[in-house]
């Protein structure tokens, strides 16, 4: 059964265009070396909420969107060989610095999580 890679991101709205132009050169390398699925989407619908709620999760700020990410591969092990090229890959060395991100690495959420249900 596939595997996912899970991301919640706080972006500011100013740059979402540049998080986007990001996102589309990662997902080709992702996409080059085996990820079956690379995804972006902005909230739309995202409720600020008293006890959990997406807007919390990432401390999102008035003038941010969150961003919710998944990355599908085809198993836990073929993911970590994809990412481990990933990151050794120089057309995304620039985007790994901290410097250069379009939003705040620091409240990104993230994890891998084992598909249970695929319908």
């Amino acid at each position: 059964m596939a595997y996912v890679d899970g991301f919640v991101i706080p972006v500011p709205k100013e740059n979402l265009e540049a998080y986007k132009k990001m996102s589309l050169e990662c997902g080709k390398v992702w996409k080059e070396f085996g990820a079956l699925q690379f995804r972006e989407t902005v909230g739309d619908d995202v409720p600020p909420g008293k006890v959990t709620s997406f807007p919390l999760s990432v401390d999102l700020k008035e003038n941010e969107a969150v961003v919710f990410s998944w990355i599908v591969y085809e198993s836990r092990a073929r993911r970590d060989e994809i990412n481990e090229k990933v990151m050794k890959d120089p057309r995304i060395a620039s985007y790994m610095d901290p410097k250069n991100m379009p939003f705040d690495g620091k409240r990104m959420i993230y994890g891998g999580f084992e598909m249970m249900i695929d319908l």
